[in-house]
């Protein structure tokens, strides 16, 4: 079979996977989100933190909620890490330096998983699962709860009201990630990934000497890591890893689980607000995206430029065999327009246009179909966007899901496609312009301009992959990704959040005959045009200047 048929039929087999489940995981999430029934073990749990779960919260209350959350997990998870050296089951390593775990801390809390560690050459199994990956499936949950916030706001009417933090995030952790968890879990044991407890051992002989491995509960910390698009691997190769992704299977296995939830809540928010037909509009756009990235994925990297790649069957540096190019290619689409950051190969070794084509996949807010909550509420912003130009162009007041979208709302929108833009380019200007940070660069020229616009676009978009050649384990980069991903993360939901509160508010406008109609295949068409148009407008000069630059020189 050649390597071009066998990249086609994952695909294929993906899609198949994928639209077998849209259906009952997006009704039984609408169920959840919409339930008033609380579980025992939920119950338990609300009376452990001290929440009611009953009181509905306006937007400030649900913001507090979120905040408040997320800064005590900040807080935990770095004084885990400061203590490591005194704790149990620490595999002797010592406590991580201040610089690296505010970053840590940070990344997982903010669902990026950027790692600047080596997981098995610093984490012992208590932070890898007793703090990161609590923070794998608690960072999931808040992005859920968000999106389930804002699908409300067009929902409800004449109410600020959108819900309650604590039952959304509580429910979302128990009755969605952790039992998909659980089964994925096994699977991947019966794949070939370990899950165990032990200590640093020597295996094997390689050319005379032995080689040192740590176990770990690897399997559990795999299937959340892909499920809640986090990323950040027990080992510093993450997925390319065979001890956490063993063959072919279990590589399509992951893809899978990175794309089932963010694509199956488009159905859940067609539920929700009465009318799936909104929810293929938003699939439907989200589909044309990520078919379109991951086509061209593959031609540039199956693509011959040589007879190097001639005999490997295309641009096979830096990716396994195991996998091969379709592969790692769609690992790669997978992971970049979610906010995964995993990774099964090394996107600095793509070919300068495949670079390209992860760094554009960032770019565009990693919204096709992007984070697990993120991904939509990211979308259902570009899709405000998206009616207020189409009005500007007939001249009517735009509307979307009956919901009149006025200054105040698009000042909301504005304020949150806007963001994470200028975090990305102005840290990475001041990386440039500071004599320390460029230091950190293994290339120069092009490439080594996409190695820190990668950085930063990876770090602000909370997706957490790494080019692959910046040494970013430097105060520095510790510190302002650091800070890039905490603002990337929650200054966004705060603009959600209030245009949630203020869709709620309104009344419904009644449907005419000069209504948008946005279920229809020309907004789909509309939307995946403003998507590209803002994100080439914004990012295109930088991205001239790194991986555009590269592909026209090779």
């Amino acid at each position: 079979m050649s390597p071009v048929l066998a990249g086609v039929l994952q695909l294929l087999a993906l899609v198949v996977a994928l639209g077998l489940s849209y259906r009952p995981l997006g009704d039984h999430m609408a169920k959840v989100y919409s339930s008033e029934k609380h579980y025992r073990p939920e119950r338990w749990i609300y009376r452990a933190i001290g929440a009611n779960p009953s009181v509905e919260m306006r937007w400030p209350a649900y913001l507090r909620g979120v905040l408040a959350f997320s800064a005590v997990s900040v807080l935990f998870l770095y004084l885990l890490q400061r203590v490591q050296g005194s704790l149990p089951g620490s595999l002797g390593f010592v406590s991580i330096d201040p610089d690296q775990a505010f970053n840590t801390a940070a990344s997982f809390v903010a669902n990026t998983n950027w790692q600047s560690y080596y997981g098995e050459q610093a984490m012992g199994h208590v932070v890898q699962t007793g703090g990161l990956a609590v923070q794998n499936f608690v960072s999931a949950a808040v992005g859920m709860a968000v999106a389930v916030a804002l699908v409300r706001g067009f929902a409800r009417s004449r109410t600020g009201e959108l819900g309650n933090f604590w039952a959304d995030l509580v429910r979302g952790t128990v009755r969605i990630l952790l039992p998909i968890s659980v089964i994925g879990a096994l699977v991947l044991v019966a794949c070939g990934a370990i899950q165990n407890f032990s200590g640093i051992h020597e295996v094997g002989q390689f050319t005379g000497g032995t080689q040192q491995w740590n176990g770990g509960a690897v399997a559990s910390q795999e299937v959340i890591k892909v499920l809640g698009t986090n990323g950040g691997g027990y080992f510093n190769a993450n997925s390319a890893h065979p001890f956490e992704n063993p063959d072919g299977l279990s590589n399509l296995f992951q893809i899978y689980l990175i794309l089932l939830i963010p694509s199956a809540l488009t159905r859940a928010f067609g539920r929700m607000v009465g009318s799936l037909k909104q929810g293929y509009a938003i699939l439907g756009t989200m589909a044309a995206i990520w078919l379109g990235f991951t086509a061209l994925m593959m031609w540039t990297e199956f693509a011959h430029h040589g007879p190097a790649f001639d005999l490997a069957g295309g641009a096979m540096e830096g990716k396994e065999t195991r996998f091969g190019i379709g592969g790692s290619s769609l690992f790669a689409v997978a992971t970049t327009l979610t906010s995964t950051g995993a990774v099964n190969s090394f996107h600095s070794s793509y070919t300068g246009f495949g670079g390209g084509i992860t760094m554009l996949g960032m770019q565009l807010g990693e919204i096709a179909p992007g984070g697990v909550g993120s991904g939509l509420y990211g979308m259902l912003i570009m899709a405000v966007i998206a009616v207020f130009l189409a009005g500007l162009m007939v001249g009517r007041t735009p509307e979307y899901l009956g919901k009149k979208i006025g200054t105040r709302e698009i000042k909301f929108a504005a304020c949150y496609i806007l963001i994470t833009p200028a975090l990305v380019l102005c840290f990475t200007a001041a990386a440039f312009v500071l004599d320390t940070p460029s230091k950190s660069m293994t290339n120069s020229g092009a490439h080594g301009f996409s190695e820190i616009l990668y950085a930063y676009t990876s770090g602000a978009n909370n997706n957490g992959s790494a080019f692959a050649g910046l040494n970013a384990d430097t105060q520095w980069f510790n510190t302002t990704i650091g800070i890039a991903m905490l603002l990337g993360r929650f200054l966004p939901m705060v603009f959600v959040l209030a245009l949630a509160g203020s869709l709620a508010e309104q009344k419904p406008v009644p449907e005419t005959v000069g209504t948008l109609r946005t279920e229809k295949p020309l907004f789909t068409g509309l939307l995946v045009g403003t998507i590209m148009i803002i994100t080439g407008l914004t990012y295109f000069p930088a991205l001239a200047l790194g991986p555009l630059a590269e592909g026209l020189a090779a």
